[in-house]
């Protein structure tokens, strides 16, 4: 099994987000023994951003690995273990909505792929990028 940031490379859907969790400086955290529970947002939820957002956090390295570290939780949790609680605290500190009903959504996000096991955790993939706050 591979590792979070070796399944995302392989999914080929995931170009900037790894490129944006190189920029923040977290790639030695995700690539580490974990366990994690990662919201990984596709290219297109990073293109579906206001024009040079994504730029903007990439010149602001504290503000991006913020961002990112509220798409990220301790553990690794299924999409069952997910619902059964209404939020749960990311690594950025603030709560991540969960929706407990269907569709399956993650603060304003849907989960459009959940549950995909890797060495240190768990991916769900989601179609935005989920903002603190």
């Amino acid at each position: 099994m591979a590792t979070i940031l070796e399944t995302a490379l392989a999914a080929g859907a995931f170009n900037t987000l790894l490129a944006a969790v190189d920029a923040a400086g977290l790639r030695g955290a995700l690539e580490g023994p974990g366990s994690f529970t990662v919201f990984a947002p596709v290219d297109d939820a990073f293109a579906a951003l206001p024009a040079g957002t994504v730029q903007t956090l990439v010149d602001n390295p504290p503000q991006l690995a913020r961002i990112l570290k509220y798409h990220v939780l301790a553990g690794a949790y299924t999409r069952e273990a997910l619902v059964a609680q209404a939020e749960w605290p990311s690594l950025e500190g603030a709560p991540i909505p969960i929706r407990r009903s269907e569709p399956f959504e993650v603060k304003n996000a849907t989960v459009v792929t959940a549950d995909i096991a890797c060495d240190n955790g768990i991916v769900h993939v989601i179609d935005r990028v989920i903002l603190p706050g």
